[in-house]
Formats: C-alpha cells, sequence, structure tokens
C-alpha cells in the first residue's frame, strides 16, 4: 500500500467534503495548487508543518489523515459554519456550548 496515495486520497475526500476548491484550499494552507494536486495523487511528500495545516483546515484528525483511524462523525454543515468564524466568534461559541451542555441532556429525560 503506497501511504502518500493513500493519505492523499484523504485529503481529497476531506477537500471536498468542505467544499473547498484545489485552489481555495492551497490559499489556506499556504501552499501552491500545483503541490496540493502534488499531494493528493500521493507523488510529493509534506512537512509535518503542511500536515498539520492540512489537518486544522479540514477539521480531520493526523491519526485519521496518517493511519486512517476514522474520526468520530460530525455534522458537515456545523463544520462549515464554524470555518466561517473568526477566532474571536469561535471562543464565544465555544462557551455557550459549555454553557448549554449540562441543560442538553435534560432534553431525553
Amino acid at each position: 500500500m503506497d501511504t502518500n496515495k493513500t493519505v492523499g486520497g484523504r485529503i481529497v475526500e476531506g477537500r471536498k467534503r468542505l467544499g473547498l476548491t484545489r485552489e481555495r484550499f492551497a490559499e489556506l494552507i499556504g501552499v501552491s495548487s500545483y503541490f496540493v494536486g502534488q499531494i493528493e495523487r500521493g507523488v510529493r511528500k509534506m512537512s509535518y508543518e503542511t500536515l498539520i495545516k492540512i489537518s486544522d483546515c479540514l477539521h480531520l484528525s493526523l491519526d485519521y489523515l496518517v493511519k486512517g483511524e476514522q474520526p468520530v462523525q460530525a455534522n458537515d454543515e456545523l463544520h462549515k459554519l464554524i470555518s466561517q468564524c473568526t477566532a474571536q466568534e469561535k471562543a464565544l461559541l465555544l462557551d455557550v456550548l459549555k454553557a448549554a451542555m449540562p441543560h442538553l441532556g435534560q432534553l431525553n429525560k
């Protein structure tokens, strides 16, 4: 099994799941779209720094990208909305979610 091609395939799936073009994805992680294409096809290796940027951008764990361990199934719509938020907005959403969590369990009773 070619690990580079396998990782590249997972990157393609993650990018498409978020509706990102290769060009936009390249901008977000700070590389050229040509390089992204090479990574996705498994013909080029990437640095750990680039792999971490990819993981963060696609909301995929490093374990999933490298080893294929399935991530917890998340709501794609939620990921899309969160990815559009600023750091300050994400912090606010996190605070709201933490405050709401104790009350969510009561809905199923």
